[in-house]
């Protein structure tokens, strides 16, 4: 189990490392590539180990599950993405997942605020509409890919982009604020420890705004003039 705990742990801080240097640097560059992948598989091994742990610790109720899992989910199906080849069925059976997680996920959220403490299992309804929110557009992403059979443009890089920064942002909530015991008391604010994890939800609306609203806008006034 300590070994299982250990990896997760050395994984988790890789994830996070590279993750940040994937966000910021430029994109499509080598450093930008290469950080990506090293977050890609640390974050694989990260939530793998992570379920495998919350399992044996005999810990389905809480949050860990639904968000190594959905991590995982989102990690894989934004590196597919960009791949030069798909896989219908991997595609097909990413959209299962999306479901299952975005159904599990909104009604662990509901009993939590129909419980007489609003919490499920101490863990308070917030985090899982959250996730259960973003399993549901991930649900709704594939369904849409599903149907046209192929993607490119805006739209492939939007669909990278918004699902590799919510992995990263999953990993950055779980260790500034879900970890926070271990970060040391004199920086241990819960206004600077929110910062990191603020900083990626800002940097992947910005990106997002900026590869594909921003692009739809300049086509619709481009087809107005």
């Amino acid at each position: 189990m300590w070994i299982a705990l250990f990896v997760h742990v050395l994984a988790g801080g890789l994830a996070l490392g590279s993750g940040y240097v994937a966000l910021y640097a430029a994109k499509g560059a080598r450093l930008h590539r290469r950080s990506g992948m090293v977050f890609a598989y640390a974050m694989l091994a990260m939530s793998g180990l992570g379920i495998a742990v919350a399992l044996l610790r005999n810990a389905a109720p809480a949050v860990n599950l639904p968000a190594g899992s959905l991590a995982a989910y989102l990690v894989t199906t934004a590196l597919t993405t960009v791949r030069p080849r798909r896989s219908r069925a991997l595609d097909l059976v990413g959209l299962i997942v999306a479901l299952a997680l975005g159904f599990i996920c909104l009604a662990f959220g509901f009993q939590a605020v129909s419980s007489a403490g609003g919490t499920r299992n101490g863990i308070p309804a917030f985090p899982f509409f959250l996730f259960g929110f973003a399993a549901t557009c991930g649900a709704i992403g594939d369904i849409r890919l599903l149907r046209a059979g192929t993607i490119g443009g805006t739209a492939r890089i939007a669909r990278h982009l918004w699902r590799m920064c919510f992995a990263l942002f999953i990993a950055a909530l779980a260790f500034f604020l879900g970890q926070a015991k271990v970060i040391p008391a004199p920086i241990r604010i819960p206004g600077l420890l929110a910062l990191p994890i603020l900083a990626v939800l800002a940097t992947m609306l910005y990106w997002v705004w900026r590869v594909r609203i921003r692009q739809s806008l300049r086509g619709i006034v481009v087809d107005r003039s």
